[in-house]
Parts: structure tokens; sequence; C-alpha cells
């Protein structure tokens, strides 16, 4: 582990403050920097408190430093294994349908879907 606060170096810090946002971490030479929520771990993070607390030491990975404002930003993620990636299973496909929407086949067939205009002639002819 480097304690060079560079880009790309990987340094340990301690966690010193916890927000919605993400969690500031104190480094060596008592710079901060800040880990957002999104780089806290590999998957989705709602709370931050479920995954660090005040005091903890952390190994971060240095992402940026903006030299004007000497802002750094920090990920812990970026220094965690990846998570294997899962198989992709295959979903069923859909039959094709024909041009003009739905599969129109002959009335005459019971299967068949039969449109309305076939029924209203026979609801007519019964209602009078």
């Amino acid at each position: 582990m480097s304690n060079n606060i560079e880009v790309g170096n990987i340094v340990v810090g301690k966690v010193s403050a916890i927000k919605s946002f993400g969690a500031f971490v104190t480094l060596d030479e008592g710079k901060e920097g800040l880990v957002h929520i999104s780089q806290i771990a590999h998957s989705f993070v709602k709370d931050i408190n479920e995954h660090l607390s005040v005091g903890d030491e952390v190994k971060v990975k240095i992402l940026s430093i903006d030299e004007e404002s000497g802002k750094i930003s920090l990920s812990i993620r970026k220094t965690l294994p990846a998570p294997e990636a899962k198989p992709k299973t295959e979903r069923p496909r859909r039959p094709k349908q024909k041009k003009g929407g739905l599969n129109y086949q002959d009335p005459k067939n019971n299967q068949a879907f039969n449109p309305i205009a076939d029924k209203l002639k026979a609801w007519l002819e019964q209602n009078k």
C-alpha cells in the first residue's frame, strides 16, 4: 500500500463522517476525501450506515484530486474484487407475428380470433 496521495494509489484511511450521499475519509497528512455512495460497494447501497461506521479503517483508491479546491474523490468499491458475472439465462422467445399486429386466422377455425364485426352481425340477427 502506498501512502502517497496521488491519483490511482490505494491508501488506508479512517471514516470521519457519514452523510446520505457518501462518507468522508481522513487520509495521511490530515487530508480528507469523499467516497460517494455509488463507490461504497459493487451492489446497490441504500443506507451507507449498513456498510460503514465512523472510525472504521478502510482501503480506498484515489480517483481524482481537484488542485484548485483540494477535493479528493475516493472509492472503496475499486479496492474490492469484482463479483462474478451471473450466467445469462435464455428467455423463451415469443412467436413471430405477421405484419399488422395480431395473428389473424380464419374465423371458421374454433381456435382462431373472431373479429367483433362477425359477432355484431349475429347479435343483430338475434335481436330482430
